[in-house]
Order: structure tokens, then sequence, then C-alpha cells
């Protein structure tokens, strides 16, 4: 798969897992860190006897549909190859429920958003009552985004003996709650932000108008040969709109946001990935699960609000062993902002002028 030696995360956590403690694991996005479950999970699986009823066993709880789809794909990338097939399967709302239902008999491991699988269990569709295995990825998140109440019902339902995986970008206090509610006692293994590279990052800045930014972007696209770019806007509206004027400029491009439905969302991503549209625009809440592998450009066609999300956009480059280009489009109502991006980032971004370009045609 084009691994060739173990991420930082993966050398300290793969070990943990393996040996059936329960782990904690402190990790921004982008650092190997869903490899490090799905490898020795699978490990421990394929040397156990096919299961063929209702009962999980691996669970994996996630907050967004996105990711639960990106970890499900993991996890059948690395079945392959395997002593036996290993049913995964994928479970998140928006949309229908049925063909779920349906699938469940025989998977061992579910990967899945808190609500629909509420909803399955209340269908009698699956038990989560003999789980062996419990992974919350991206745990900071889950108890913040409102999901506090689903936890709770789902941590009822569990068996109290189990090994415990938990993944987290930041330690904080909602992470406190979920190990003491869980009442576990994880092995702690945290890589530092720092250590995932930010100098591998080439950023630049234009400061451009409210007028000129549209055209600019375009310029900048088919002057630069950018062959893909993720282009993050501020809301969905302006995800379309930007989508919209690209497209018109002969530029393919597409935008995904929580408003488009998951199957359209899906489709978009996957042609993206696969080379055959050239822009993809997102919103925040979108962009943090995104996963393409050698992503060489992503453009802030828009500023964020906080200075993580700046550097959770840019981070989308430069991804594990790879260098990136992140570029930054300024107005003069942005740069009080910009500059306190830079501060909290601890680096300095070049900021270039544009008035001399001509724009004219774009």
């Amino acid at each position: 798969m084009g691994f060739l030696k173990p991420f930082p995360i993966q050398e300290q956590t793969v070990p943990v897992i393996l040996s059936g403690k329960d782990l904690m694991g402190i990790a921004q996005t982008g650092s190997g860190k869903t490899a490090c479950f799905v490898m020795p999970i699978l490990e421990k699986l394929q040397n156990e006897e096919v299961k063929k009823d209702r009962n999980i066993q691996v669970l994996v709880l996630a907050p967004t549909r996105e990711l639960v789809i990106q970890i499900d794909e993991v996890f059948r990338a690395f079945t392959e190859n395997l002593k036996r097939e290993i049913r995964t399967m994928a479970v998140y709302g928006g949309v229908s429920i049925n063909p779920q239902m349906k699938g469940m008999f025989g998977v061992e491991v579910l990967v899945a958003t808190p609500g629909r699988l509420l909803d399955l269990i209340e269908h009698k569709a699956l038990s989560i009552s003999q789980i062996t295995h419990l992974v919350i990825d991206e745990a900071d998140k889950m108890f913040q985004l409102g999901f506090e109440e689903e936890m709770n019902k789902l941590f009822a339902m569990m068996p109290a003996t189990k090994q415990t995986v938990l993944f987290s970008a930041t330690l904080n206090d909602k992470v406190e709650e979920i190990k003491n509610r869980l009442t576990i006692d994880p092995v702690l293994v945290e890589v530092k932000p720092d250590e995932i590279d930010i100098d591998k990052i080439t950023q630049l800045a234009y400061l451009v108008t409210e007028e000129t930014k549209g055209p600019f972007l375009r310029y900048l696209i088919k002057e630069q040969n950018i062959k893909q770019a993720l282009v993050f806007a501020s809301s969905t509206r302006s995800a379309d709109h930007l989508a919209e004027k690209l497209n018109k400029n002969k530029i393919p491009a597409t935008a995904v946001h929580g408003k488009k439905s998951q199957g359209s969302r899906t489709g978009n991503l996957k042609e993206f990935k696969e080379g055959d549209t050239q822009i993809l625009v997102a919103t925040d809440l979108i962009g943090r699960g995104i996963h393409i592998e050698s992503l060489a450009v992503v453009i802030n066609y828009e500023l964020p609000r906080s200075p993580l999300d700046y550097i959770h956009r840019i981070g989308r480059t430069g991804r594990a062993l790879e260098t990136g280009t992140a570029i930054t489009l300024v107005t003069e109502a942005d740069l009080q902002h910009f500059r306190v991006i830079q501060k909290k980032m601890g680096k300095k971004v070049q900021l270039l002028r544009t008035e001399e370009i001509n724009l004219h045609g774009y």
C-alpha cells in the first residue's frame, strides 16, 4: 500500500493495541492514526472463527459520515490479503436504513455514527452487548458536537469487559469525561502537533479586493497550471457559488458541504480523488473528514474563523511524508485576522500584492 515505515503514532500505539490494553492516542488529523487501530484489530480477528450472527465484535464510532466511510475504506483495503474474509460495514444517517439493516448479518467490524447506530439497535438489526473492541475516533468532538446523550445510551448497552481505544486531536475535559464514563485507565500515547511538520507546507498569501478575488483565483489556477486543489469557503452558499463560477469559466469544480445529500458528497469526493474534478470546494466541517493522498495544493478562498481551523485546512496538504503548498486570498478587511492566525501558528506568511496583474478575461 506504499507504506515504507510506520509513522510515529503507529510505532507507539500498535504494540499497545496488540497487547490488549486500553489506549488513549493523541494525534492530529493526517498523522496515520486510522491504521493504528485497523491493523492490530484485523490481526486479532483473522485468527478467530467466523461468527454468523448479529452480534458485532468490533465497534468503531466517529462523528461524521465522511470519517465513517473513510475508516471503513481503510479496513477494507487491509482485509484484502488476510487468511480469511472479515466483513466490515459503515453505517450513517442521511441514507435509507433498510439496506443497512439487511446487510448487518455476519458483520464483524461496524463503523458507525452514534445516531444511526442507535436507530439500528432499536430496529433489532444488531447487538453491541458482546463487543470485544470499542474504538472512538475524534473522541474530543464526540461529546462537544451534542452526541453526549447518544453516547451514554450506547455505553450502557456495551459489556464491561472489552478493549477500548480512544483517538483524539487534543486531550480535553470531554475526553476525560469519556474515560471516566467508561471507567478505563488507558495507556496514554501522545504525538505532539509540532511533530506534524508545518514547515513542509509552502505558505503564500495574496492581497486581493472583494471584486478581484474570484477572477484572481481563476487566474491563479490557470496561470500556475494547478492540476488539483482543495479550495475552502466559509459557508455552503459561498462554496456553491464559487464552484458554479469556476465551472462557468471552464475549470471543472464541485462543492461538498453538509447540505448536500450523502450520495452526492461521496460521488463528488470520489470524482476528485480519481482526478475527474480539478477543484473541490469544501467547508470546514467537511474538510476535516477528507483524506486525499498527495494533495499538492490547498487554497483558502475565505479565511476560517479560528487559527486552529486554518492549521487543519492547510494540513490537508503536506500530510504524512509529502510536501505541499497552501495559498490564502486576503482582503484588506481580513488583514488583522490573518495576523492573529500567523501569530498563533508561530509562522509568518509572505503577503504578495496583486494590483499589477491583468485579470481581464478571468
